[in-house]
């Protein structure tokens, strides 16, 4: 099983250039602040880190941010870092921050993601041609609801997420109206009222995620994603319009206040250096979702089953 995926092969590569050499401890008195956002995979990333680092000696604290709304917070160093930021809905003014140095990237966490446009499997029967993108146009009225009628509902992520599904049903010109979610909480009840009715759900989701496997949940086929769809009108099969495909692969990737690396070196490098596989985060994912479980004793109890994993890439950074 690929957990943390650190190898002696890749810890001796990455101190050959100067990426894991054992650094200075910094201000071990001061918490370092680590975001939490909206959704429990995130949560997941944010607590083995937060254990790698009080493992290394140092104080972690856990902020509530918006994943939105939280650069500014980091920019003026009030949170430290940010474990799992997806490249597909990352706020435009992190890039601002980034060229002004005020925050930055700490390279890959390494999750292999997918984003897009989903349905419960038994949906397929409701709407023939699925997973082709174009069925949705003629059963559109199948999704429909009184909030939306003569339009079909597509359920999009939460606001404070950006609006990829009103976006791309725009884009692609479905007859759709798409719908914020509440919450991470509120699509995984969409997607459990959907299975136990078997009634129509047509919603906006992504992968790693524990919901892909209970709920049996299938991918809509649309236009393959690339940066054209998003900046030339003429490309796509709408040639009026961007925004007319699907999500560009998306990279999911770390964080930080720029001021990390001085007041922190060996927790920049910890940070800088670790991964997270889909293998070792969707388990934990579902322990705490679907068994209940607290995500401190869930985390804990991977941290300590595969110490092997994780511990080379802190005393990387400490020894």
């Amino acid at each position: 099983m690929s957990m943390l995926r650190t190898t002696v092969a890749g810890l001796a590569l990455a101190a050959g250039v100067g990426m894991a050499q054992a650094a200075e401890m910094g201000a071990v008195d001061e918490p370092i602040k680590l975001a939490i956002n909206e959704w429990t995979g995130q949560h997941v990333s944010t607590h083995v880190a937060g254990e790698m680092l009080k493992a290394a000696g140092y104080k972690v604290e856990y902020v509530t941010a918006g994943y939105m709304n939280m650069w500014q917070a980091m920019a003026d160093g009030e949170v430290h870092a940010a474990i799992e930021v997806w490249s597909s809905n990352v706020s435009d003014q992190f890039g601002a921050l980034e060229a002004d140095g005020k925050v930055a990237d700490l390279g890959d966490l390494e999750l292999a993601a997918k984003e897009g446009f989903a349905y419960p499997a038994h949906v397929a029967k409701l709407c023939p041609g699925l997973p082709a993108w174009e069925a949705l146009k003629a059963c559109a009225p199948v999704f429909a609801t009184a909030e939306t009628l003569p339009m079909g509902r597509l359920v999009d992520y939460p606001a404070d997420w950006g609006t990829p599904g009103a976006d791309r049903a725009t884009g692609l010109e479905l007859p759709f109206k798409a719908v914020p979610a509440g919450s991470e909480g509120a699509l995984i009840a969409e997607l459990r009222a959907s299975t136990e009715k078997q009634s129509p759900l047509l919603i906006v989701f992504w992968q790693p995620h524990w919901a892909m496997s209970a709920y049996d949940v299938q991918w809509v086929e649309l236009p393959q994603g690339e940066a054209a769809c998003y900046e030339d009108a003429a490309w796509g099969p709408n040639p009026n319009a961007v925004n007319d495909c699907d999500f560009i692969p998306t990279r999911i990737f770390k964080t930080g206040w720029s001021g990390i690396a001085d007041k922190w070196p060996a927790a920049h490098e910890i940070l800088s250096n670790m991964t997270l596989s889909v293998e070792a985060q969707q388990p934990m994912m579902g322990a705490i979702d679907v068994d209940g479980k607290a995500i401190e004793d869930v985390v804990g109890a991977w941290m300590a089953e595969n110490e092997a994993a994780w511990k080379p890439v802190v005393d990387a950074a400490t020894q």
